[in-house]
């Protein structure tokens, strides 16, 4: 399996702009989620850890996306400490994402120069991720903490910074477009992306098509 750059990674999440989080327990589910998605353009997805053996499923997945969706990053979301985010590095994963900053998982992910995007919630919290080698931070829970606005009121005294805005994200033109406007770099989009009752039905037809409403919302957001 080829081993992306960290250069290479983060420009890949950020080009396409739109990371779909998601997880099952099943593995062929989970590859068929992958090429739905691969299929409406997706280059990033992040795979969380939350469920018993979740890194398994994650490695199956891995080893199979390199042959059928080459050019797919696989993460490992949900990563809160340093022995987790060893395994799934070990496991494959091209980036790590977080729901909070954690310094150990920072130290080793740079060892590795892999990827780590932490949740920040605060302007502090973005600054401390920031001081650990952290280009990329997660907003979250982005709608909970004052929605488009808050991306904002961060860039305004901090423009460099780069967030992926996770939490209330709707694969919607004007809900993407909202977050777009305000600044944000990429998005994270869960249970919007995956309808229960389309992952149920095996309706992977439905997850490609919202995929490629997100990404055009996000490529007119990006051109005008």
């Amino acid at each position: 399996m080829a081993r992306f750059k960290k250069l290479e990674t983060l420009t890949a999440m950020l080009n396409t702009g739109v990371v779909p989080v998601f997880y099952h327990r099943d593995v062929e589910v989970s590859r068929q989620a992958v090429a739905a998605c691969y299929a409406g353009g997706i280059r990033a997805f992040e795979f969380t850890n939350r469920g018993d053996f979740a890194h398994e499923v994650f490695g199956e997945l891995v080893r199979w996306a390199s042959v059928r969706c080459p050019e797919m990053l696989l993460g490992a979301g949900s990563v809160v400490d340093a022995g987790t985010a060893a395994l799934y590095i070990q496991s494959g994963a091209h980036f790590l994402v977080g729901p909070l900053f954690n310094a150990d998982v920072a130290k080793t992910a740079n060892r590795r120069a892999i990827p780590y995007t932490p949740g920040c919630g605060a302007v502090s919290e973005v600054g401390i991720a920031q001081e650990a080698g952290c280009d990329l931070v997660k907003i979250f829970p982005a709608t909970n903490l004052g929605g488009p606005a808050f991306i904002k009121n961060i860039l305004a005294p901090m423009p460099w910074s780069q967030g992926m805005v996770t939490g209330g994200v709707e694969p919607t033109e004007e809900n993407l477009t909202a977050w777009f406007d305000a600044g944000a770099a990429c998005v994270g989009i869960g249970s919007s992306l995956f309808p229960k009752e389309a992952i149920e039905r095996h309706e992977w037809a439905r997850v490609t098509a919202l995929c490629k409403t997100a990404l055009a919302a996000k490529q007119r957001a990006f051109t005008i």
